[in-house]
């Protein structure tokens, strides 16, 4: 029986730095990326990819701007947003990842779910937005566009302007999970939770509704990783193992840690909240409620024999 392994692209799968963002640029990440998959393929195991969408959902958000200021076209909301950008994403995984395996003769259906995530309305989250979306704006324009819509925004620490910021509740239920689990467990190939999922709540009795929200995608994949018992839980990140001190002259490489060492490093701050901190967390979530490893590494580590840091219950 084949194992099932959740793998959660991050943004260097598909984006890289410095890159403007073209669909040359993400096609050949994202065919590098799923070149690495094939280790773990060969390894059985079944697959779910779950991925992040920051860059392209930014896109499309200034798109839609554009389009309603030139044409008068209707804005459309995040939700229906995230909708496009983990249609169009997943499309490119699909593709490109179809594409490795008829290179290597092997045959794998794969699907893409466009895939929506519960959460809850009086989450605390949404008294406090701070998840940056869209483009930067001059703080003239962001006050009006705050003024005509209601929408709030931040000033960026980097300085690179202002920017829409919205809540990020907790993830509650992954939608069509069992059905995720079923396809994967039948050896297809699954891609779902783009982006963390479409933030999606109950405005009344059986009737779900999108929210303005972003749900962070490690935490999500996390959850669905749980729900559908897989084996392994591993985050791609840009850098082989998480660090103690990133960045610093003393700089150290973490090989293994358990969830009280983690959850004792996040304490102390060397986990930040705008790079390593969600992924410990997500990790850390998987292994508490699962009693198996989460594995924390770059693209060119995955699959490999002691690569990443491996965050386990003891």
């Amino acid at each position: 029986m084949n194992k099932l392994a959740v793998v959660a692209f991050g943004g260097n799968a598909l984006l890289r730095s410095g890159q403007r963002g073209t669909i040359d640029e993400q096609e050949a990440n994202t065919h590098a990326t799923s070149e690495r998959l094939l280790i773990l393929i060969n390894k059985n195991y079944d697959l779910v990819i779950t991925h992040g969408n920051g860059p392209q959902v930014g896109n499309i958000l200034l798109a839609n701007t554009a389009g309603a200021a030139m044409h008068g076209l209707p804005d459309m909301p995040l939700d229906v947003s995230v909708a496009y950008s983990q249609g169009f994403i997943g499309y490119m995984i699909e593709q490109q990842l179809r594409n490795v395996l008829k290179a290597h003769d092997l045959e794998r259906d794969i699907i893409t779910i466009i895939t929506q995530v519960l959460v809850d309305r009086e989450d605390p989250a949404f008294l406090n937005p701070t998840k940056p979306v869209g483009p930067f704006y001059t703080k003239e324009d962001a006050d009006k566009i705050s003024a005509e819509t209601g929408s709030v925004f931040k000033e960026d620490p980097r300085g690179r302007g202002w920017r829409k910021v919205v809540a990020s509740p907790q993830p509650l239920a992954v939608l069509n999970q069992k059905s995720i689990a079923k396809l994967a467990r039948a050896h297809e190939i699954v891609i779902a939770v783009g982006g963390g999922g479409i933030p999606v709540f109950f405005v009344a009795e059986n009737k779900l509704q999108g929210i303005d929200a972003v749900i962070d995608k490690d935490l999500a994949s996390a959850l669905l990783a749980v729900s559908i018992n897989a084996d392994k839980f591993f985050l791609l990140t840009d850098v082989p193992k998480v660090c103690l001190n990133f960045n610093k002259s003393n700089q150290q490489a973490i090989d293994r840690m358990s969830v009280k060492e983690a959850r004792r490093y996040l304490v102390e701050g060397h986990f930040d909240e705008g790079s390593m901190g969600p992924k410990v967390k997500a990790a850390i979530h998987f292994a508490t409620h699962s009693g198996k490893d989460a594995i924390i590494t770059s693209t060119d580590m995955l699959g490999v024999d002691n690569g990443g840091t491996r965050i386990s219950v003891v």
